[in-house]
């Protein structure tokens, strides 16, 4: 990234803020929801996905963390047994996640980054019609389970973006309490095997870059945490609809740019 522009630089620091913000709010989408913007401006994912592993690691860990000791306080303080971790469910699915997950890696080593980006912007799209209109992706028979499990292991060893088809599973099956904790145990699983993908193909983690991108991050998650307490307290679908028609536009834009329209 050294040879952008000022305005880009600040660019992709708020981006980074509103991927904070979105990780924490909703418990996913930090890199659905904010790497077409980053590919807008420079068109390279293998260098934003080793910054955006490095910020899932953090703060899910932190997060989960956070979640544990809240609930072990309530645990000794009304004797409910129940962890904010389903462990069952995790293992589970992870079995059947982790080949798909392997291979999507394969293929973000191998593949253009013209493809990937393309293939991106493709899956934001579909992602992101499902929000417009209200109908986000559902899952209620074992093999359409083990489908979207495959398919979103698979997209996020590409690209880190195949929570909105692992969330539609785990909303099925994990207790809503344990949900957002559960999920970023999941992410951060995921997230080391990504990493340790990118280190052994001896991909740039573009260290240099955490020092002021990670502090951009924590300030759209202090945000998002107050914005997730919101959500809980009742349902906001104008919020994703507006969110979903600006990822439609935006991952068009990219597309076009892709083929070379502009």
């Amino acid at each position: 990234m050294a040879d952008l522009l000022w305005w880009q630089y600040a660019l992709i620091g708020l981006t980074f803020v509103w991927s904070g913000f979105v990780r924490s709010g909703l418990g996913f989408g930090g890199a659905v929801l904010s790497l077409p913007f980053l590919l807008l401006i420079l068109d390279r994912p293998l260098v934003f996905l080793p910054i955006i592993g490095v910020h899932l690691l953090v703060f899910s860990s932190w997060i989960a963390w956070r979640g544990y000791r809240k609930v072990a306080g309530e645990r000794s303080a009304n004797g409910n047994n129940s962890g904010n971790i389903d462990w069952t469910y995790l293992r589970h699915s992870l079995k059947i996640m982790i080949v798909p997950k392997l291979i999507g890696v394969f293929g973000l080593l191998t593949l253009p980054s013209e493809i990937m980006t393309g293939v991106i912007f493709g899956i934001v799209i579909v992602y992101a019609t499902g929000y417009v209109l209200n109908r986000p992706f559902r899952s209620s028979h074992p093999w359409v389970d083990n489908l979207f499990l495959m398919l979103g292991g698979y997209v996020s060893g590409t690209s880190l973006i195949g929570a909105p088809l692992i969330v539609a599973v785990y909303a099925t099956h994990v207790a809503k309490h344990q949900l957002r904790d559960t999920l970023f145990v999941l992410w951060f699983i995921l997230v080391v095997i990504k990493m340790t993908s990118f280190l052994i193909a001896g991909v740039d983690l573009q260290l240099i870059h955490h020092l002021w991108l990670l502090p951009c991050a924590l300030v759209g998650h202090l945000v998002g945490e107050r914005f997730h307490a919101y959500l809980v307290r009742s349902e906001t679908p104008l919020f994703f609809r507006v969110l979903g028609a600006v990822l439609i536009l935006i991952s068009s834009i990219g597309i076009l740019k892709a083929v070379g329209v502009f």
